[in-house]
């Protein structure tokens, strides 16, 4: 475990290496807080889904109407956790082309003043914070608006929970049809093998 101004944290899960704008389809994985049985229950193969997981079923089936360049694959609701398939189409934009017609290109010759250095400063600052913050249409905005819109409206239902999400989630690239079909069939079938699923524990029971 690496350290971070003298404290131990926790390596990122995500692909360093890729643009999580780009399009491209992913394996999603989220589970509750302390994987708490919260969404249902899981008896013979089949789901039963608590109102909570009813909740977060339905939050899930909003993401297409509230982030236009996404789309849903496979899905299911387990009793502490959710498995999805996300298909992300972020289609590159023309460049915008400025009108030059009625701009004076001549150079200027004095001398920036201070102002002009403060200026300068701070839209480096600016530049520094938007390049660093989550973009719009990326995996980690559409999953951010996902887990707090279900965590504002369970609550709001059923406040002595304090439900919550675990802070971070799984994702996973899906590269090819084989890869594809071999996930979807997983989250298909994952309530037929929840007995030896590796989320099936509940603290409670402990």
């Amino acid at each position: 475990m690496e350290k971070w101004n003298g404290k131990y944290r926790i390596p990122s899960a995500r692909a360093i290496w890729w643009d999580y704008a780009n399009d491209g389809t992913y394996f999603i994985t989220i589970c509750v807080k302390d994987r708490l049985h919260l969404l249902g229950e899981c008896n013979n193969g089949k789901m039963k889904l608590s109102t909570i997981g009813l909740i977060v079923q339905g939050c899930w089936y909003e993401i297409p109407r509230l982030s236009a360049n996404t789309c849903l694959g496979e899905f299911i609701v387990m009793p502490n956790h959710i498995h999805g398939i996300l298909f992300v189409n972020n289609a590159p934009k023309p460049p915008l082309i400025a009108n030059l017609d009625n701009v004076d290109t001549s150079h200027q010759t004095t001398t920036p003043n201070n102002t002009d250095k403060t200026k300068a400063t701070n839209k480096q600052k600016q530049q520094f914070y938007s390049d660093i913050s989550p973009k719009a249409g990326t995996v980690a905005t559409i999953l951010r608006s996902f887990k707090s819109a279900c965590t504002k409206h369970i609550n709001l239902a059923f406040p002595e929970i304090n439900f919550d999400w675990q802070e971070r989630y799984w994702d996973s690239i899906i590269k090819d049809d084989n890869s594809f079909e071999t996930i979807a069939n997983y989250i298909i079938n994952n309530p037929a093998k929840w007995d030896e699923d590796q989320f099936n524990e509940n603290p409670l029971n402990k």
